[in-house]
């Protein structure tokens, strides 16, 4: 894109930047309450099945799904136009989602200004390796990046991860407002699982939150690594890195059946996200349908989403994901071709 097409996008997208104070109430409505309601059934259902208790817990974790959507909003100053009203509601839903609002807040403002760029990956990413970058690895490093990429460990253990270990800890150079919002999480969430855990035992605790978080911290993870890890996905190097192009080209438009785009809170028009965060989830559909060159971002569906599960490595020459197969082809033919290169040979 020009810049000047630049500038027009940006344009074009900044009327859906604006929160709707009744849209974010009802959201709310719609969104939190069921929680609170399938939680109580479900633990009513205790004693009539075990299948039917964890059923629901499944099904309240798309509303902690949809929770953690209005959380992260709010993390971008788009749920509300009052700052001080993002921050409440934010660190409310930050306790039933289990993320610490300022921490969270921050780390994805990171993520947000360094997406898809290859010199400044790590914060609010997902561990991405290059093809040169894996050859050149020890092999301790190998094992652990494809224990990392490995679907049961990314979607399996990275829920555990985020809730018992990077949500409940501040990073190294956190200020002291970011470090006080995380203590008064966990402290709010350690008062509030005492009171459960003394109310209907461990067990029954254990099954429905355990359930329901784990179930969310998944889906979460998912939506995340599907939106960013595609075949063409966009990166660049800091030189060569753009904005713009990041967002359109580095995040995907996630078509999802109507029941899932509603649960999952759109933010399947990731594309649109990146390329305007203030827009709040509830216009990024509509951003998408009347901006025409969002329309090009790159389209998957439920159905070929889990042919990213194939991608691990970036190759920066061919500008797209590859499989490690794929490496190891490109290495072989690497090796070949120096090898079958003519010899010279010294005169005496």
């Amino acid at each position: 894109m020009s810049k000047e097409q630049t500038k027009q996008l940006h344009k074009d997208v900044a009327p859906f930047a604006k929160s709707d104070l009744k849209k974010s109430i009802v959201q709310m409505i719609n969104t939190i309450p069921p929680i609170f309601i399938l939680w109580f059934l479900a633990y009513q259902s205790l004693s009539v099945s075990v299948t039917l208790t964890i059923a629901l817990a499944i099904v309240a974790a798309f509303f902690v799904v949809r929770t953690f959507i209005i959380f992260h909003d709010c993390t971008h100053g788009s749920f509300f136009r009052n700052k001080k009203a993002n921050n409440i509601v934010g660190t409310i839903t930050g306790v039933l989602t289990l993320f610490p609002y300022e921490k969270w807040k921050r780390e994805h403002s990171i993520h947000h200004a360094s997406s898809s760029n290859l010199d400044k990956r790590g914060v609010g990413d997902i561990w991405v390796m290059t093809v040169e970058e894996y050859e050149n690895a020890s092999k301790f490093e190998r094992f652990s990046y494809r224990v990392y990429r490995n679907p049961i460990v990314l979607f399996g253990f990275g829920p555990l991860y985020l809730v018992l270990i990077s949500g409940r800890f501040n990073r190294k150079d956190a200020r002291k407002k970011e470090r006080m919002n995380t203590y008064l999480i966990n402290i709010i969430l350690v008062a509030v699982y005492t009171v459960l855990i003394v109310a209907i035992g461990w067990k029954a605790f254990l099954l429905i939150q355990g359930t329901m978080m784990f179930t969310a911290g998944a889906l979460g993870i998912w939506l995340f690594y599907i939106q960013h890890t595609f075949e063409d996905s966009y990166f660049e190097e800091e030189s060569d890195w753009d904005y713009v192009k990041a967002a359109v080209e580095g995040s995907s438009y996630y078509q999802l059946p109507r029941a899932l785009q509603w649960a999952t809170g759109n933010i399947g028009f990731h594309h649109v996200h990146h390329l305007a965060p203030r827009v709040p989830n509830y216009n990024l559909e509509m951003a998408h349908e009347l901006t025409p060159p969002l329309q090009k971002a790159t389209t998957i569906t439920l159905k070929t989403s889990f042919e990213s599960l194939r991608y691990r490595l970036y190759d920066p020459n061919n500008k797209k994901f590859i499989t490690f197969k794929e490496a190891k082809q490109y290495s072989l033919k690497d090796k070949l071709s120096i090898d079958l290169k003519p010899k010279r040979t010294r005169l005496s």
